[in-house]
């Protein structure tokens, strides 16, 4: 198929919106909470309205993909973040919140599952790997940049003078002057809008989705259930990307609690550093995967997140403000090792066990209610240890897991 970086360009954009729109929730659960007069159990429950759409969506994204194609998917995904967004923004409360989170959330999981076809017809198979890191990037950098949107949003609103352009202005006169966070759900809104309007203006090339990439039948799946390898590579995926929200969910109440910073300052800063160490891990998470197993890689880096986390839980205030983000820097190997390790576990069926690998993003649901729950009870310090069970099963996949075939290396000596 002949290559359109236009498509290319276009799938970075929608990379960046949908890390824009999903990990903003890190930054704003504090501002949720004292909003809402929530208490932490009830905080949890927002981030699970959202990941769990995940759950419920992964799978049957690929039929949508199968029976109306690459383009009229995306639409349909943007359509129901749209909607979303809309609603919550025109009508904030708690209630309110809840189903307009599991909306969007609907919409980033079709996303997620539609682009990758996509990215690799449009791009060429050679150069999938690359621009998947490239797009892994552009994710990153969004994740990084969405914190400071929201500290100038809350920080330009409150106390609003009209003293600003029109889209402050706009902004003051329809947002509740005691939410002003709530703003970035008209800024989805808006982005979400110009998004769709540009995807309809551009011709999509035609995609034969892969073997790999195809939905299966019911008996595959149950054949595949039967492995018991792949319920703990996807108990790996629930770990993995639990330990990455609960973190990140957490980390600003945890230092507006402990440490008295500011959730609109220190904590935006801290969590945008978390995403940007996360970032810059990748890259050198594949330099390390051409020199050593990726097994060997996976256990250090597991042991190394497991240490500053216990670093950031125990220790002053200003240490915390680096030991989080480490957490995010030692754990951004972490997916990518596990996809493969799982994939190259299962000799077939690819497609359906990627699909049932990608539900495990409901990890991100679950995981942040556990703490919630354990945090009302015992305190958010002790609450957050939960993440010692998730990291110590990432750290035994390094130990347990028998791939058929074993990450390539390259010898530094020869023999």
């Amino acid at each position: 198929m002949k290559k359109n970086y236009t498509i290319v360009g276009l799938i970075f954009l929608i990379f960046f919106v949908i890390s824009f729109i999903t990990n903003i929730l890190n930054s704003i659960m504090p501002n949720i909470k004292v909003s809402f007069e929530l208490s932490r159990r009830l905080v949890a429950f927002i981030p699970f309205s959202f990941f769990i759409a995940y759950g419920v969506m992964s799978i049957p994204a690929g039929i949508l993909i199968e029976k109306y194609g690459g383009k009229k998917t995306i639409i349909i995904a943007f359509l129901f973040a749209l909607a979303g967004s809309f609603i919550f923004a025109s009508s904030p409360s708690f209630i309110v919140m809840l189903p307009s989170l599991f909306l969007i959330g609907i919409g980033m999981a079709i996303l997620q599952v539609a682009i990758n076809p996509l990215l690799r017809a449009s791009g060429g198979e050679e150069h999938f790997a690359f621009l998947s890191v490239m797009a892994q990037l552009v994710f990153g950098g969004a994740s990084a940049i969405s914190p400071y949107i929201y500290r100038y949003l809350v920080e330009n609103l409150n106390n609003y003078t009209d003293t600003g352009g029109i889209l402050l202005n706009t902004l003051s006169k329809i947002v509740p002057t005691d939410l002003s966070w709530v703003s970035l759900y008209w800024i989805f809104t808006i982005v979400i809008v110009v998004v769709v309007i540009v995807i309809f203006s551009i011709k999509f090339p035609k995609v034969e989705l892969q073997d790999d990439e195809k939905s299966g039948t019911g008996a595959t799946y149950l054949e595949l259930l039967k492995n018991k390898y792949v319920i703990l590579f996807f108990l790996g995926i629930f770990a993995y990307v639990g330990t990455e929200s609960g973190v990140a969910n957490w980390v600003s109440q945890f230092l507006k609690e402990y440490h008295g910073y500011s959730p609109e300052i220190e904590g935006a800063n801290t969590i945008s550093k978390f995403w940007l160490f996360l970032t810059f891990g990748c890259f050198l998470g594949l330099v390390l995967l051409k020199i050593f197993d990726s097994k060997i890689v996976l256990i250090v880096f597991s042991t190394a997140a497991i240490i500053s986390l216990t670093v950031a839980l125990l220790g002053p205030g200003h240490v915390a403000l680096i030991a989080f983000p480490l957490v995010g820097f030692f754990a951004s190997v972490m997916w990518s090792i596990i996809i493969s390790l799982a994939l190259n576990s299962i000799p077939k069926h690819h497609g359906v066990f990627s699909g049932i690998l990608i539900t495990g993003i409901i990890g991100g649901a679950i995981l942040p209610v556990i703490i919630g729950f354990l945090s009302d009870l015992i305190g958010l310090k002790f609450g957050m240890m939960f993440m010692y069970i998730t990291l110590g099963y990432i750290l035994s996949i390094g130990i347990w897991a028998k791939p058929l075939i074993n990450n390539k290396t390259i010898k530094l000596k020869n023999d």
